[in-house]
């Protein structure tokens, strides 16, 4: 069938594996078997197919490492691997053209591990294009001899939160989801260059560092999730930038300081936040103490006037313990005839005057 261009045998009850024969004349443009009992891997005889831009086996009992060899095939636009065991790091460092045209990836609710691949993110190109097609939408379509065909039909994603169903996938709609895995180490700053990106998911992982400022620069992004992760530091001003932002969810972390105000912050509620105990501001109800340095201040000036009247207390002392020694001195060795010829002398000429 070497002008079979879309199949679609999702949530069945398909089980056992995929074939490994996809020929060198093959010429899918979308294959979706999700929703299956679908085991082992993907073969990699997918390859072939390189007019391939839409995979989807995703809910299935797949256990393979990330299909970094897909990176090859330059229309692949939508690749959805949620709910597997998938394994192992997402590393591209080997492929020479490395989905380049990719517009949305869902490898949620799977296995892999290690730091976020920044060099899988400085080449979604597709993404970093801006709003150029913005004012002409189009949906993801082939058209074929007898008409078009939409091939992104039916498409469920986590967005903003809840678990939505995609009638038609337009081309602008771009979304990273590496959600529920065991992701490691700092958020990459290159996130920041992916300006069309709409939603970004990154939550339920092992994440360390603080938020890139860099993220205030994805002007079109609707959703950004990096809930349940070990993020410390404060929240960036930058995030303020974001003017399209619906859902914002920072919730059990470690940050720390003022939330943001203004703009899309005003919008967010209690539930963006909880969990962070030492975020304050509004919408929290522990509000920020605007003289911060104030108590270290005062720790100063207590701390001199203690050292003054110390410094007092301690010329008395010394007066006193002076003073009674020579007292003791004087009167105990005998008549203190130097003191009497003085006082005697002062006394004469006060009675001449």
């Amino acid at each position: 069938m070497t002008s079979l261009s879309h199949i679609n045998l999702e949530k069945n009850n398909f089980h056992g594996k995929i074939p490994k024969h996809f020929g060198k004349s093959c010429t899918l443009q979308s294959f979706r078997i999700n929703s299956n009992q679908i085991e082992g891997s993907l073969p990699r005889s997918l390859g072939n197919c390189k007019g391939l831009k839409l995979l989807d086996v995703g809910n299935n009992y797949l256990n393979d490492t990330f299909p970094s060899w897909l990176g090859n095939l330059d229309q692949l636009q939508v690749l959805i691997l949620r709910w597997n065991r998938f394994y192992g790091q997402v590393n591209t460092s080997n492929i020479t053209v490395s989905f380049a045209c990719l517009r949305v990836i869902d490898i949620s609710h799977n296995n892999f591990s290690g730091y976020l691949p920044m060099i899988f993110f400085k080449n979604l190109h597709a993404i970093k294009e801006g709003y150029e097609k913005r004012d002409k939408p189009e949906y993801m379509m082939d058209v074929l001899a007898n008409g078009t065909w939409n091939y992104a039909i039916d498409l469920s994603f986590t967005t903003k939160g809840l678990e939505t169903m995609f009638r038609k996938l337009l081309t602008i709609w771009t979304a990273i989801d590496f959600s529920n895995n065991q992701f490691v180490g700092e958020i990459p700053k290159t996130l920041g260059e992916l300006h069309s990106l709409v939603v970004l998911n990154l939550s339920q992982n092992c994440l360390t560092g603080p938020i890139p400022s860099s993220l205030g620069d994805l002007s079109g992004l609707e959703s950004l999730d990096l809930s349940s992760n070990k993020i410390h530091g404060r929240i960036p001003t930058e995030l303020n930038n974001l003017g399209f932002l619906e859902v914002l969810n920072l919730s059990h972390n470690h940050l720390k300081g003022p939330i943001p105000q203004g703009k899309q912050f005003d919008t967010f509620t209690n539930d963006s936040y909880i969990g962070n105990l030492d975020l304050c501001g509004l919408p929290l109800s522990r509000g920020c103490d605007n003289d911060a340095e104030t108590p270290t201040k005062l720790d100063r000036d207590d701390d001199d006037e203690i050292n003054w009247k110390i410094s007092i207390l301690m010329g008395y002392g010394c007066g006193l313990v002076l003073g009674l020694s020579m007292a003791y001195i004087v009167f105990t060795t005998g008549k203190p005839w130097w003191f009497i010829r003085i006082f005697e002398r002062a006394r004469q000429r006060l009675g001449k005057r």
